[in-house]
């Protein structure tokens, strides 16, 4: 057996920025990701990149970065970088990102792609620039790499559940039930730009687009505070969730400027109309994200937290006989799964971002545009601020201004 086999193959040089929550999850993926799968370029981790010169040392030795940076912009300027990682609060990615595109390296960044549609559009407009020259992007929707979320997308292409009339989509968790949890950034709307709407609604419109391939074209939206201060978050704790999350000093209270709660009744493009509910107050519920969709010929049902499996109804069966029937995604036929652990031995929340890396290497190195695109964060960001406009107004609101504007969701 040849053990340096992986030193033949081509690297991808990776930059990463941000070593926080995200960016310990992404680390992991870069290196594991070559040692299950075989990639087209072999994953490099030459740098990351944070603002505190000595968190960042500690991050690089703890994730097996190689060296490190504290400014973004000396990153983004090595030779020896072809690949930026953004992993930071949503204020920071247009700059990043764009700059990134503007050198030639190649671009992963979290969701939600920005903060406003303006953010968005500048940086998709960058990266259809950046892509003329054979420079690729992709936002981080991870959660289209659980194995049970792509078998659902086969099911759906597969004509398995007929045409789809109801969406139905959660994402909830707790962790900012109880009112003495401190600030984090996340409650900021300068550096958040939105609340539960943006950090995990974000996620159930793109999986909800991804699954059912149609796009959402009106929403009617209500968002909703329930904690409006909070104390403030001692510098050496980081808040919640870890990472730099501080808005202050130690003591006294800061304001909550995004929404606790969003919940947004949703038609496609097809007709079809969805019911979306995304809370950080659902007290019970860590991660728990819940869609269903029923279409004319049958309905698929899936649990974040009982993430190895997808629920399959087909409609055709006959009656006395016909349920709800639980699938197992854990064979080597389904997606993702063959490169893992035997049937049987499910896979946890860290896989999806090691597919996430295999997905994008593998387009990278094919010289095709790896999916989510830019214009795909870019659709999802207009639905958000369609859903504020909409809570605001008091009335239903269109995703798009024209039909031009209309992107693609794949």
């Amino acid at each position: 057996m040849d053990l340096h086999a992986s030193d033949r193959v081509p690297e991808l040089r990776v930059g990463m920025v941000g070593h926080a929550f995200m960016g310990a999850a992404h680390s992991q993926a870069w290196r594991t990701a070559s040692r299950f799968f075989d990639l087209p370029l072999n994953p490099r981790m030459v740098a990351v990149c944070g603002r505190d010169s000595t968190r960042v040392l500690q991050a690089a030795a703890r994730l097996g970065w190689e060296s490190t940076e504290t400014d973004w912009t000396r990153l983004v300027a090595r030779d020896d970088i072809d690949l930026v990682d953004i992993c930071t609060p949503g204020n920071t990615h247009v700059d990043i990102a764009v700059s990134a595109l503007e050198a030639g390296k190649h671009v992963l960044c979290e969701k939600p792609l920005a903060n406003t549609v303006a953010e968005a559009e500048s940086m998709a407009a960058a990266a259809e620039r950046a892509a003329a020259h054979g420079v690729r992007s992709m936002v981080g929707f991870t959660y289209r790499r659980v194995p049970a979320i792509a078998l659902a997308r086969r099911l759906v292409e597969q004509g398995r559940i007929g045409e789809i009339r109801h969406v139905r989509a959660q994402y909830l968790q707790d962790w900012l039930a109880d009112p003495s949890a401190p600030m984090t950034w996340r409650l900021e709307k300068d550096k958040a730009g939105s609340g539960a709407l943006g950090d995990i609604g974000a996620h159930i419109v793109d999986l909800t687009q991804h699954i059912t391939g149609e796009q959402i074209v009106t929403v009617n939206g209500l968002l909703e505070t329930f904690v409006h201060h909070r104390p403030l978050a001692d510098s050496a704790t980081g808040g919640l969730l870890g990472g730099d999350a501080v808005t202050g000093p130690g003591v006294g209270t800061g304001d909550v400027s995004v929404d606790d709660t969003a919940v947004f009744l949703a038609r496609f493009g097809s007709g079809a109309v969805g019911v979306f509910e995304a809370s950080r107050f659902a007290t019970g519920r860590k991660n728990a994200i819940r869609i269903e969709i029923n279409g004319s010929k049958g309905s698929l049902a899936f649990d974040f937290e009982d993430m190895n499996v997808l629920q399959f109804f087909d409609a055709e069966e006959p009656s006395e006989t016909a349920g709800f029937r639980r699938i197992l995604v854990t064979e080597p036929q389904h997606p993702y799964v063959g490169s893992w652990w035997p049937p049987g031995h499910g896979l946890g929340y860290e896989h999806g971002f090691t597919h996430q890396v295999v997905d994008l290497v593998t387009a990278i190195s094919r010289g095709e545009q790896p999916l989510p695109s830019f214009a795909d964060g870019l659709q999802v960001q207009r639905v958000l601020a369609a859903v504020e406009s909409s809570s605001h107004a008091g009335s239903w609101e269109p995703t798009t201004a024209d039909d031009e504007q209309l992107l693609g969701a794949h």
